[in-house]
């Protein structure tokens, strides 16, 4: 599955070209029996040089894994070289170069036995004769399955739509194992060193691809070593001036390191405090040192890198913490605990900065070495997950069949033609996935969205901008318990990713116990209670999705769903805007004689009286926040003569008082009678101004003005202004105000 080509040798008289499918069928069950008996069918120097090759990659694999077993890796080497032997890459080199490149990176990262067998095999079935039945009867159903998995689909018969459904085939494949995208990211940075044979174009499409999809995924599977190596990478090819520079400013710093003072004065303070701890200078990847310098301008000499600090225990991270912060100045806003609460790509680690004596400031990482190997080599480092143990060596087949339990092996079964299912799904597990206890949360998102995706454009776009949200956060619902979405999700998404399109009918969402707008973003812990139309608090079923609700969905499934719905329903004409409702028992409120109301003039009669200045002067109250007894009032003289009387908190009395007026003492008389002004918060329905103004009268208010705002979200706010008989009976108004149905909050201006 290079990037490259496989071509002929390069000759001086080239020989024509010949069909791929006239090279003879490769017996693999010959070739099995002659990597396993080398000494016997091929002879000592045969052996000698099977051994040269494959060599490396054993002694990295056994530094991980001591006990693994060797000859399945000799039998698949055994099989690529026969199958690869004739093609070239575009640089000259034999083609059987690259796979063994590939599995080198990944059995330097620890991975196992299974993974580096496909790793061998990956471009066997997409560049050779050899087929997937085949792989699955000398290798096992397991190591089929991740060979299938990152074996492209033929442009002749998916043509542009190839290089999408590609790559949606190989994430339903990691889904069910996550290995598969481990090899397609190791592919990918072996062709990522090799690319500078590529013309500059198809250098540049391939480092976009690599940016936008292959490093997100990297970076969400947590496989550090492989993200940062293909960073710089696609760095050098689209950023090629920037690249020098930083490259220039990076081999300029390579003096005296002013970090290693910093480190012994770091490891002095460990040791005295009886700390073991290996102390580490990191140095920074060049894309990290471009970002330090965009973010500080000016780069300082200890930018160049950081300090690692290994530990061996979890509690040990803390005591370095603490040692170091005693000892040294603690640049507060530096300060992250990832062990606490790790990242969504299993990232965990302490971080924070010190300032020495001399005034330099050093970033510090803080981890176990368990830690630490996740943080390198991510999903990777975890094995096997489909073990009884977790990190068995053994492949699937005949050799793995007393490692992997029966009911954990569901790899998909090959159908006689010998491919795999066509969505490459594994058979005989519920919905066609197998539980992956190394499956994050991002992961089954894209999966659940990527299914209802109509084409492959929109698929590659979604996916692309999926991928571009960077962090993660876990919300609680009261239904659904932990819910996983990326940072910056608001209430719209957690909707969609709790409900599915039962979500159309949400009308609102409750965070943290409040009543939120569905645009409100949500925060790593918020407590979310979303609000569907057929719940008591709203019992008219709502409309549907607003277009509006588009523009602050980030998540695919959201997204997707939402278009999806409004596409199927176009707005509708514009209906009459005042309906009846005569065969109903109750009184609507006619808009002529609403408005009627409305335009009545309203004189004060509240009884507030002037305790300090003419006694005869006129009393109006303010209409910013409308007084009444007994709330503490204060008065301002107005223009004519007239005291305008304001509750002592409202803001414009702050204001006033700031700019030299002179406050008038006022106070209530004995009439009871006030003017307030009321917000009524409802989700939208119909009849529901009819129905609040029904309300107030029923308890004896009289109307004064009346504003009804757009509605937002399916949220609607009523403002009414009030006249009452009585202050004390403001509060029974408030209670009969919030029974009307849909209303869920009243207060006062």
């Amino acid at each position: 599955m290079s990037a490259e080509a496989a071509s002929p040798a390069p000759a001086p008289a080239p020989a024509p070209p010949t069909r791929r499918r006239a090279r003879p069928r490769i017996d693999l069950r010959r070739l099995g029996r002659a990597a396993l008996f080398a000494p016997a069918l091929l002879g000592p120097a045969a052996r000698d040089r099977l051994s040269d090759a494959i060599g490396h990659v054993a002694d990295a694999h056994r530094a991980h894994h001591p006990d693994a077993d060797l000859d399945v890796l000799h039998r698949a080497y055994v099989l690529a070289e026969c199958s690869h032997r004739g093609q070239f890459r575009k640089s000259g080199e034999p083609y059987i170069t690259h796979p063994l490149a590939v599995t080198l990176i990944l059995a330097e990262l620890g991975a196992e036995t299974t993974t580096l067998t496909a790793s061998l095999l990956h471009d066997t079935v997409e560049d050779t004769e050899v087929t997937l039945n085949q792989v699955g009867s000398e290798f096992g159903d397991e190591v089929r399955y991740l060979v299938d998995g990152v074996t492209k689909l033929e442009k002749v018969d998916y043509g542009a739509a190839a290089e999408p459904e590609t790559f949606r085939k190989m994430l339903v494949a990691t889904g069910n194992d996550v290995r598969v995208m481990s090899i397609k990211l190791a592919d990918r940075l072996h062709n990522m060193r090799t690319l500078g044979v590529m013309r500059p174009e198809k250098q540049a499409r391939i480092a976009k691809v690599t940016r936008d999809v292959l490093i997100p995924l990297a970076e969400r599977l947590g496989v550090q070593a492989l993200k940062t190596e293909l960073e710089d990478l696609v760095f050098a090819i689209l950023h090629p001036a920037e690249y020098e520079e930083t490259r220039a400013l990076v081999a300029a710093a390579a003096g005296p390191d002013a970090l290693a003072a910093i480190a012994e004065d770091v490891r002095r303070v460990l040791r005295e405090a009886r700390i073991t701890a290996e102390v580490l200078v990191r140095p920074r990847h060049f894309v990290s040192v471009h970002r330090v310098r965009l973010k500080r301008g000016e780069l300082r000499a200890t930018d160049f890198g950081r300090l690692l600090v290994l530990v061996e225990e979890d509690a040990d991270c803390y005591g370095v913490l603490g040692e170091l912060h005693t000892c040294f100045t603690p640049v507060v806003s530096e300060f992250k605990d990832f062990i606490a609460t790790p990242k969504f790509n299993l990232y965990q680690s302490l971080h924070t900065a010190v300032a020495a004596p001399d005034g330099a400031v050093a970033e510090v990482l803080i981890r176990t070495h368990r830690m630490h190997k996740v943080a390198e080599a991510g999903v990777v480092a975890l094995g096997n997950p489909y073990t009884a143990s977790g990190a068995t060596g053994n492949v699937c087949g005949a050799s793995a069949a007393s490692a992997v339990p029966a009911e954990d092996v569901t790899c998909p079964v090959p159908d006689g033609d010998g491919d795999a299912d066509a969505d490459g799904v594994a058979e005989g597990t519920e919905d066609g996935e197998r539980h992956d206890p190394t499956r994050p949360g991002w992961l089954s998102r894209l999966l659940a969205w990527q299914r209802h995706a109509p084409d492959p454009d929109t698929f590659w776009a979604t996916l692309r901008v999926d991928l571009a949200q960077d962090g993660e956060i876990t919300v609680f619902c009261p239904e659904a318990g932990p819910l996983a979405l990326p940072a910056g999700a608001t209430c719209v998404d957690a909707a969609y990713a709790q409900h599915g399109e039962a979500a159309h009918d949400c009308v609102g969402a409750r965070v943290n116990g409040r009543l939120a707008a569905l645009s409100t973003v949500l925060a790593d812990g918020d407590a979310v209670q979303l609000l569907l139309g057929h719940q008591p608090v709203a019992p008219a079923p709502a409309s549907g999705p607003s277009p509006e609700w588009l523009e602050y969905a980030i998540t695919p499934a959201a997204r997707i769903a939402i278009g999806g719905w409004l596409a199927a329903h176009p707005p509708a004409p514009a209906a009459d805007p005042v309906p009846t409702r005569a065969d109903e028992p109750r009184t609507a409120v006619a808009p002529e004689a609403l408005a009627g109301r409305l335009r009545r003039s309203d004189r004060n009669t509240a009884g507030c009286a002037v305790l300090a200045g003419p006694p005869d002067a006129p009393v109006r109250l303010a209409r910013c926040c409308t007084p009444v007894p007994p709330d503490a009032v204060t008065g301002f003289a107005v223009r004519g003569g007239t005291v305008t009387v304001h509750r002592a908190a409202c803001p414009a009395v702050a204001r006033m008082a700031a700019a030299g007026r002179e406050t008038v003492a006022v106070g209530w008389g004995e009439a009871s009678g006030c003017r307030v002004t009321l917000i009524a918060e409802a989700f939208g329905r119909p009849w529901l101004l009819a129905d609040l103004t029904e309300a107030i009268a029923t308890a004896g208010a009289a109307i004064v003005a009346a504003t009804v705002e757009p509605p937002c979200e399916q949220r609607v706010r009523h403002t009414y202004t009030l006249r009452l008989a009585d202050a004390a009976e403001l509060p029974a108004l408030m209670r009969v105000m919030r029974q009307v149905a849909g209303v869920y909050d009243v207060g006062r201006a």
